[in-house]
């Protein structure tokens, strides 16, 4: 028996709804690429700059041994720690959107403790203040929670740096004597006493912090 003219006008109606949410999903897909590329882009950005960040500061932190800054070598090496999680953090998102990390570390002239303290702080500060704030709002505005979690993971402990750089840049005399940190594994959190029983950034236990001497 032939399909009667009230189904068939209803397969054609069905038809015609799939066919525009093709097109709707076409018409959206350019711009969802376009979004997840300015994610990877500042993913990128964020990788090769914590990149540079722990190679310097391994480096910052050997001239403070040569000079007697015990305790600033020690937070060079804290922070160094704290710059390798972030990039390898990063790294995994990297991933997950298809890129494939990249880094082009070049080292800055090391100069005094001094001076290394005072391009600490700076750096620490854009990180901060500029960086990772326009990112976050980027990946905010496009929804990507994994881009969104290791970027304010990052911003948190580069805000912790730069008050410890602080620290240290004011009261320099009184960092020859040997310090100890304690970094998180997992956001790098960077801090001088354990006062909780998990990080308040990832709730990592308190346990799995390394010590940094």
């Amino acid at each position: 028996m032939p399909v009667s003219g009230p189904v068939s006008a209803a397969r054609r109606a069905g038809l015609l709804v799939l066919v525009i949410l093709v097109c709707a999903l076409a018409a959206r897909a350019p711009i969802a690429a376009a979004q997840n590329q300015k994610t990877l882009d500042n993913l990128m950005a964020a990788y090769n700059g914590e990149s540079n960040a722990h190679a310097k500061y391994v480096e910052f932190a050997k001239k403070a041994d040569q000079e007697g800054f015990a305790g600033a070598a020690a937070l060079f090496r804290a922070a160094a720690q704290a710059e390798e999680t972030h990039a390898r953090n990063h790294a995994e998102v990297i991933k997950k959107l298809g890129g494939t990390p990249k880094a082009d570390v070049k080292l800055p002239v090391i100069a005094t403790t001094d001076a290394n303290l005072k391009a600490a702080i700076e750096g620490e500060s854009y990180e901060r203040d500029t960086m990772y704030p326009g990112f976050i709002k980027e990946a905010q505005a496009v929804g990507n929670k994994d881009a969104l979690r290791t970027f304010r993971m990052a911003v948190s402990a580069e805000a912790e740096h730069a008050k410890l750089y602080t620290q240290a840049s004011t009261q320099l005399p009184s960092w020859k004597s040997g310090k100890t940190f304690y970094v998180c594994p997992v956001c790098g959190k960077t801090i001088t006493v354990i006062d909780f029983d998990k990080c308040p950034v990832c709730f990592t236990e308190k346990g799995k912090f390394k010590t940094v001497v």
